[in-house]
């Protein structure tokens, strides 16, 4: 057997991403912790949209034609898109993002970051050239630019002229605008893709605006020869039928995601100032999730961990953690004991 060493851990590959939500790895950190977890590592929703009792052949049934069409009606009126053939429908973005880099052959990739460390990985893994860059104006020599905005973690956004222009220069070259909105449901001014949609492919998330991230759904909308590629690329039924039957319900309720906007604004609000009286320098964030350094960031991590609190850290800032909004009084009389100055 070779001695363990440099070659051994070349061969092992590249280190896993880490992502919010894993508790299995919070209590292997914290095995004294309390249970039950207060987890404020995700950017979920903590209130979930209140979905009525499904048809039982929702489940008992292969989704039909007709289904998804319902489902793409509610997700054109959500999301602004002018037809339902701009519209693919998948079980969650993370499929999306694995799926659209195996659409294009081998190009210059730019990822406009820090940002969401599977969308470089996905290009990477599909055979691209991949850079991350700190901003447009770094995406000249690119063929494909990855532009997350809101941003996750930092919050960050671009405004849509500028998102506009960077389309158009990608769609005359006979290039492709990724533009990652997962996190824009509930921001204000983030409403509808204002612009056109040639070379561009626009990704929504439903499962984090509307608390619901463990039914899967996701979607991408583009222009009609794009959509038609990402389905064939998917396969039929890639939407379960508890999946549709939520989606077209949820998406619907316009007034609810209107007011759970507000709510969610409002709570924002109230963890920055939370964690400005802990000593946090806040970083931005979105109304479901706000980022701040820390003067002892590791350190607060810890006495969280202890307590039971699981939040975002960032190997790369160790100053740095990201929080998700509590859902509750109980939940946040729990953070506010320990972020309390002492």
């Amino acid at each position: 057997m070779p001695a363990a060493g440099r070659g051994d851990e070349e061969d092992a590959g590249p280190a896993p991403i880490l992502h919010g939500g894993d508790l299995a790895a919070a209590r292997r950190l914290f095995p004294e912790a309390p249970e039950p977890w207060l987890d404020l590592s995700t950017g979920i929703n903590p209130v979930p949209y209140p979905l009525p009792p499904f048809e039982a052949s929702a489940l008992t049934r292969l989704p039909s034609q007709a289904d998804l069409a319902a489902l793409k009606r509610a997700a054109a009126a959500a999301y602004g898109a002018r037809d339902l053939d701009e519209i693919a429908c998948a079980p969650g973005t993370q499929i999306l993002i694995e799926t659209l880099p195996r659409l294009m052959p081998a190009t210059r990739v730019a990822v406009v970051g820090p940002t969401y460390a599977e969308h470089a990985a996905a290009w990477g893994r599909a055979g691209h050239a991949v850079e991350t860059v700190p901003e447009l104006a770094a995406t000249a020599a690119a063929a494909v630019v990855v532009l997350v905005s809101p941003n996750n973690p930092d919050g960050r956004r671009v405004a849509p002229a500028e998102i506009e222009a960077l389309r158009a220069r990608l769609a005359r070259a006979g290039g492709l605008l990724v533009l990652d909105r997962a996190f824009a449901d509930l921001e204000p001014g983030e409403g509808a893709w204002p612009g056109e949609r040639d070379g561009l492919v626009e990704l929504r998330s439903f499962g984090k605006s509307y608390g619901l991230a463990g039914l899967r759904l996701g979607f991408a909308l583009a222009s009609p020869e794009y959509v038609a590629r990402l389905e064939t690329a998917l396969g039929p039924w890639a939407v379960s039928g508890p999946a549709i039957a939520a989606g077209r319900i949820a998406l619907s309720d316009l007034e609810w995601r209107r007011q759970m906007a507000q709510t969610c604004a409002a709570e924002a609000d109230r963890l920055d100032r939370m964690l400005l009286r802990a000593g946090g320098r806040l970083v931005g964030g979105t109304t479901l999730f706000r980022t701040a350094d820390f003067p002892d960031g590791p350190g607060l991590f810890r006495r969280l961990g202890a307590a039971g609190i699981y939040v975002r850290r960032f190997a790369e800032h160790p100053a740095r953690l990201r929080f998700g909004l509590p859902g509750g009084k109980a939940a946040w009389c729990r953070l506010s004991r320990v972020l309390k100055p002492s």
